[in-house]
Order: C-alpha cells, then sequence, then structure tokens
C-alpha cells in the first residue's frame, strides 16, 4: 500500500533541491551534501516519494570506467506540481543545524 505524499520538513527540502532543475538525474551523495540530510533520512525519503510517483529513479552508468554504477533520481511529472505547491511553504533548518547557529 503506498503512503500518502507527506509535506516534512525534510521532504521539501529534498523537493526544493529537485525543483532547481527538475529533469536532471540527481545522485544520493550529492542529494545528501546539498540539503544537509544524513542517508537514514535521504533514501527512505527518495524511496518512498519514488514509489508514490513523484520521483522516477534508474541505474546510470558512471562516468569513470571500472566503477559500478549510480543510482540517480529525478522528479516525474507529478512530481514537478507537487513540488511546485510545496514550495509555498517555508523550509527551515534542520535541528542540528539550527543548534550550530546558537553555539
Amino acid at each position: 500500500m503506498t503512503r500518502p505524499a507527506n509535506a516534512s520538513t525534510q521532504t521539501r527540502r529534498l523537493l526544493a533541491r529537485f525543483a532547481d532543475q527538475p529533469q536532471a538525474w540527481q545522485y544520493g551523495y550529492e542529494l545528501s551534501k546539498l540539503t544537509g540530510l544524513g542517508s537514514g533520512t535521504l533514501y527512505p525519503t527518495l524511496a518512498r516519494l519514488a514509489e508514490q510517483g513523484l520521483l522516477e529513479s534508474d541505474w546510470r552508468p558512471s562516468p569513470q570506467p571500472g566503477r559500478p554504477p549510480r543510482h540517480a533520481y529525478r522528479l516525474t511529472n507529478a512530481g514537478i506540481e507537487f513540488a511546485r505547491a510545496q514550495s509555498v511553504k517555508p523550509v527551515r533548518a534542520s535541528r542540528s543545524r539550527s543548534r550550530e547557529a546558537m553555539a
């Protein structure tokens, strides 16, 4: 059973990153660095968004010979619409970043 799309802060941060270049393939490690999301949050969110039909996922060949393929993601048309709808809601900084700012 597919869970309904949610609008958590982490999901909105990830969708905002995808919305910058909605048709571009993006990789998990790159997304983690750009969003500040850890792998324990990022990859389940990517899987859930793909399951909901908001992301397309594909194994892409590595540009470096001898390296394994990489899992890449991009927004579907439904994902682009959902990301646009979520973009009107403010995205707060993560708790860990907020704590660092207070230090």
